[in-house]
């Protein structure tokens, strides 16, 4: 359960405070929606609190979770799949959906390693900066240091 003035991660989305708790009638039904606005967009999102779990809502990562996630980015003894890049697409769009920051952080370090071999599609491209971008903005929220530096600590990673 959250409330007013709390962070929380909507998956594909990203982080975003919420607002408020409103009882609105939708279609003769009464029910509570978290009123949440996303960081990045502005978007302002209306999720049934009844719904938290199955939409993916969740809490900002835990700073004990941070390091296992620069372990993963950090992972160079990965295969990735030879298949077509629009069935990448699909797959690496399914892991961000999750909403799993784990999983984000695994199309980052795919994508990456990718982009060092062969030029990456539009798409591709587009969803590394989704994927790095999710993840800057709620490391930088969980540990309160600045975007540019979670940034350059992510980029050295990446650097051969």
């Amino acid at each position: 359960m959250f409330s007013a003035g709390d962070m929380a991660v909507y998956p594909a989305h990203g982080v975003g405070v919420i607002e408020a708790i409103e009882t609105r009638e939708i279609m003769g039904e009464a029910q509570d929606y978290y009123i949440m606005r996303i960081l990045d967009t502005g978007m302002i999102i209306m999720i049934p609190t009844k719904n938290e779990n199955s939409v993916g809502l969740r809490q900002l990562i835990s700073k004990n979770d941070i390091d296992k996630i620069y372990d993963l980015l950090g992972q160079r003894n990965i295969e990735i799949d030879n298949q077509t890049w629009n069935r990448r697409y699909r797959e690496y769009m399914e892991k961000i959906k999750t909403g799993s920051l784990f999983e984000v952080a695994e199309v980052l370090r795919d994508l990456s390693i990718l982009k060092s071999d062969k030029e990456l599609s539009f798409g591709e491209r587009k969803m590394l900066d989704t994927a790095r971008n999710l993840l800057v903005k709620e490391i930088s929220l969980a540990t309160g240091m600045e975007e540019r530096l979670i940034e350059q600590n992510i980029n050295r990673l990446f650097e051969a």
